[in-house]
């Protein structure tokens, strides 16, 4: 009975992984294609997950629900991650008026909890909930030159995916960007992750100066110079840590 349940939950996360970020409404069809799973299972998995909020019926498909919105809010780590955090990204979105993150490591990714620009923000490929590998992007270097050595030699000698032609592909290189990184406190991007986009970010350190997050600002090249912003990102990051290394103390 427990495999079985196993499975069925199995089946109902790859419907709901299925699903993505510029969709929006993904017909019985397309979710058969994407998930590979037999029609009748997606329509019987997909009726349930709308009787449980994590699905809507809508235009003749469905669309993710606003329970799925719900239960990532309960997520306890992030969510008092982003309670303390929002405050140094509001100061610093003031002190640059560009594109502000948070993210923090799951994996060889970084994954975006907070997302903060004006009416000028940089095109970006970063979203709220969003991942990117952590080699092509300023929080992903900051993240990883702090990381545990065995974590870098993992993302060093595996596939470093290519994002655009700038991205770092060479390990050697790789290497070399974060051993810097590990001796100034920032980390930079250039075109990396995105054509056009600029990007400096710092570690976000708490007790024994493990990295659990890091803060960026980005912006367009063109406009955009990331050295500028190092005082300010280094500062925010700093700020941050502190602050939960005393929060953490108080427990």
């Amino acid at each position: 009975m427990t495999a079985d349940l196993g499975t069925v939950l199995g089946k109902a996360v790859t419907i709901l992984r299925a699903f993505r970020p510029d969709d929006r409404v993904v017909s019985l069809a397309e979710l058969v294609r994407r998930t590979g799973l037999h029609k009748a299972t997606v329509h019987r998995l997909c009726g349930e997950l709308v009787t449980h909020r994590l699905l809507d019926r809508a235009g003749g498909g469905y669309r993710l629900s606003g329970g799925l919105f719900e239960l990532g809010m309960l997520a306890s780590l992030e969510r008092s991650l982003l309670e303390v955090a929002m405050p140094f990204l509001q100061d610093l979105y003031e002190r640059t008026h560009e594109t502000v993150h948070l993210g923090v490591r799951d994996g060889h990714d970084v994954v975006y909890i907070a997302k903060i620009g004006g009416h000028r923000q940089a095109r970006v490929p970063s979203r709220t909930g969003g991942r990117m590998p952590l080699h092509c992007t300023a929080i992903g270097k900051a993240l990883l030159a702090h990381a545990d050595p065995a974590l870098r030699r993992e993302v060093l000698t595996g596939p470093l995916e290519r994002r655009t032609p700038h991205t770092v592909v060479a390990p050697g290189i790789l290497r070399g960007q974060l051993l810097r990184v590990a001796e100034t406190g920032v980390a930079f991007e250039t075109e990396e992750s995105a054509a056009g986009l600029l990007c400096v970010a710092a570690p976000v350190l708490g007790r024994g100066d493990e990295p659990v997050a890091a803060i960026s600002v980005a912006g367009p090249i063109g406009r955009f110079r990331p050295e500028g912003h190092v005082v300010a990102v280094r500062a925010a990051a700093a700020a941050l840590g502190s602050t939960l290394s005393r929060r953490d103390l108080l427990r």
